[in-house]
């Protein structure tokens, strides 16, 4: 079976968890990615952003995107998967958690990420199928 390493996009750039908000945007802008990996100084993963987070989180809450640090939006659980997981662990998990971009860690080190789009690509239309009715259902 095709593994996350075999379909992830390769080295994942992270936004550092003392960059402002307005650092994060303008990376994924310069990026052209709809979010990023949070990375501590110790390089480990600690989250997760994504446009969306700073839509909602930050600008409508009034907040200050150029004071605002992304680590404030980091969670307290990160949903990885293994670099050598299968892709029915990655449909699972996406599905169970309800995500569409996962980041990929090998021996705690983020090494890519796999998007939804990604996961399209590399697998048949049924299991692609049911991760977007997981996806899309309450």
């Amino acid at each position: 079976m095709t593994t996350a390493r075999e379909i992830m996009t390769p080295n994942a750039e992270c936004v550092n968890a003392g960059q402002t908000i307005a650092d994060a945007a303008a990376k994924m802008r310069g990026l052209d990615v709809g979010s990023l990996p949070i990375c501590g100084e110790d390089n480990r993963l600690k989250g997760m952003i994504t446009d969306r987070d700073i839509v909602v989180k930050v600008i409508a809450q009034g907040k200050d995107p150029k004071s605002c640090l992304a680590g404030e939006l980091g969670g307290d659980e990160v949903v990885t998967i293994g670099a050598d997981d299968d892709a029915r662990e990655i449909l699972h998990t996406m599905g169970s958690h309800k995500i569409r971009r996962l980041p990929v860690i090998d021996d705690h080190t983020l090494v890519g990420m796999v998007a939804l789009a990604d996961v399209a690509k590399a697998l048949p239309d049924t299991p692609v199928g049911e991760l977007m009715d997981a996806l899309t259902t309450d």
